[in-house]
């Protein structure tokens, strides 16, 4: 039993395994939560596989790195459930946040763009945020509104140090400068394409430190790398999904 997968005998959880760097054990974690059919038993109460599993696994295991463990394991548990159209809606729901990253991605180049790396250094005025302080700049609530976010996001963001607001006279408010605006914009445009504060933070102090914006340009190459490789993913885990679904008949 299980000797290769041509002579189209039952196959054992380690045949499924071997050439995958899995253990016997996960191949039966992936029957058991979908990703694989329900395998037969012997008599003796033994799983036996057929060289069916063994294409739902490299199935699984080719759509892992362009759509994340999570919508792969669902995409599989619908195709083996017979509910196609569930499966292809998850598959272009992976196209579609794909898209969006990409789009974000624009709109962080566009936001560097825009911003003037001579802003650096000092607040300014910020015109058309509404409820200017007197010492020029804008208060936490107009920003925020600006950027779509709230306060609170803010005040975590000035916690982690990737902004450094300072207080109005008068009010004791915090102010945002020219500066303080262009790092809430960049840590805002990072954070919707995935970045961690902890990674953010670093790229901003870099910005500060160098008073421009040629600091992220190595993070964006990176960006477009991953996104590029995502892709690329996509498609290979597309030709495995097809070629499952044709052997499943």
């Amino acid at each position: 039993m299980g000797r290769n997968l041509q002579s189209g005998e039952w196959l054992r959880p380690v045949d499924l395994a071997r050439g995958h760097g899995l253990s016997a054990q996960a191949v039966r974690n992936y029957e058991g939560a979908g990703i694989l059919p329900a395998a037969d038993r012997t008599p003796h109460g033994y799983r036996v596989y057929t060289p069916l599993h063994a294409r739902a696994l490299r199935t699984f295991l080719a759509l892992v790195p362009g759509h994340g463990h999570q919508a792969a394991t669902a995409i599989m548990r619908a195709v083996n459930e017979g509910a196609q159209e569930e499966a292809f809606r998850l598959v272009d729901e992976s196209h579609a946040q794909l898209l969006e990253d990409r789009r974000t991605l624009r709109a962080v180049e566009s936001a560097l763009r825009d911003l003037d790396p001579g802003a650096a250094h000092g607040p300014g005025p910020v015109p058309g945020a509404g409820s200017e302080p007197e010492s020029g700049g804008v208060f936490i609530g107009p920003l925020a509104g600006k950027l779509g976010i709230r306060p609170a996001t803010l005040r975590k963001w000035e916690r982690a140090g990737l902004v450094r607001p300072h207080r109005d006279p008068r009010t004791g408010y915090r102010v945002y400068g020219e500066a303080d605006v262009r790092d809430a914009r960049l840590v805002h445009q990072l954070r919707r394409g995935g970045y961690l504060l902890e990674q953010i933070a670093p790229l901003v102090d870099r910005v500060r430190t160098a008073g421009g914006l040629e600091p992220l340009e190595a993070a964006l190459r990176d960006w477009h790398g991953r996104l590029a490789a995502r892709g690329r993913a996509m498609l290979a885990g597309a030709a495995e999904l097809d070629a499952y679904l044709r052997e499943r008949g």
